[in-house]
């Protein structure tokens, strides 16, 4: 039997495709509203995988249009009531449900604040939706399994979305028109040496760096939830520091070398994670010949992560079942978690 998280994941080549046919004269007009807008402060608020989503938009904002972004601790509004500067402010919030207190909350706090708040949300009728100034739904869809995966993808492509027009880039925007095509292609990505390797493991290291980063966080998390494994994402440039010393005879590494700057390192700490003893699992393009998966790519650089974690969790969906697991009813997680 086919699972949901599988299916789900699988139709995110759609989902996206509807996500592009609405609301661009609203995104055209946030990103107007952005780029005549001062502002002082540039903040996201997500939790689990949205909050993956959001290190993904803040890594494009901060590098194509220069604003420093932060990753909001939530509690510092929900629980410390710390009196926050609001003003001159973006919030951005990512969400799937939008019902969760403790994303709410900092949201309708900033926009009272006088903020401007924008949230990437699959229900626009929720409370987060209701919340914020500006609400972008991500019409996904309704995700029935647990495991986020369409609803995910498309917040990357929000985030994309957002930044996209706030730059008024015409060539990324252009880019991210044809991600249908490349998601859709992604799925077809024979990744079935990675579950060879990983049906008998206990643990993992998955290894990204700049723009692949968040993917690898997203996969670590992914990981836990479906398959039982106990993972650890770390950056390329932070592993040889504390997480060399787990290495050992035979230890899986996943590492994500998508296109651009970090690319090559990436590549090079494979070699020598090798070198170590390490089993390791490098995905890559296929222009990259020690690659072990091959991964997608997209239209630019900066949309590889997007095509790279839809290769990734039909593998993963696939993992759970060859390890016995029901990746839609992870132990102990609902679908809707809601945290104050």
């Amino acid at each position: 039997m086919t699972s949901l998280m599988l299916k789900e994941a699988c139709s995110s080549a759609e989902r996206v495709s509807l996500q592009l046919r609405r609301d661009t004269e609203r995104y055209a007009e946030l990103g107007q509203k952005l780029r005549s807008t001062k502002l002082s402060t540039v903040l996201t608020v997500a939790r689990g995988s949205s909050d993956h989503a959001s290190s993904y938009a803040a890594y494009l904002i901060m590098a194509r249009l220069g604003h420093i972004v932060a990753s909001l601790p939530m509690s510092l509004v929900t629980l410390y009531k710390s009196p926050l500067a609001t003003r001159d402010a973006l919030a951005i919030a990512i969400s799937q449900s939008g019902q969760s207190p403790d994303v709410v909350e900092p949201i309708r706090y900033f926009r009272d604040g006088g903020a401007t708040t924008v949230a990437l949300v699959n229900d626009p009728d929720s409370p987060l939706g209701q919340g914020a100034e500006w609400t972008m739904p991500l019409h996904a869809g309704p995700e029935l399994s647990v495991a986020a995966t369409k609803s995910f993808i498309t917040s990357l492509v929000a985030g994309a979305r957002l930044a996209g027009h706030w730059q008024n880039d015409a060539t990324f925007l252009a880019g991210i028109e044809a991600l249908p095509e490349a998601l859709d292609a992604a799925t077809r990505s024979d990744w079935a040496k990675a579950i060879d390797v990983l049906t008998p493991a206990s643990n993992i290291m998955v290894v990204g760096r700049g723009v692949s980063f968040p993917v690898a966080l997203e996969a670590a998390l992914k990981f836990k939830e479906t398959s039982a494994i106990q993972a650890e994402a770390f950056s390329g440039a932070e592993i040889k520091h504390g997480p060399m010393a787990l290495i050992d005879e035979g230890y899986p590494l996943l590492i994500f070398a998508t296109r651009g700057p970090a690319q090559a390192g990436q590549v090079k700490l494979a070699e020598e994670m090798r070198g170590r003893g390490a089993h390791v699992l490098l995905a890559a393009p296929d222009d990259v010949a020690e690659r072990d998966l091959t991964l997608p790519v997209a239209a630019t650089p900066d949309l590889d992560p997007i095509v790279a974690i839809q290769a990734f969790y039909v593998m993963a969906a696939k993992l759970a079942v060859a390890r016995g697991l029901d990746p839609d009813r992870p132990r102990h997680l609902s679908k809707v978690t809601k945290t104050n």
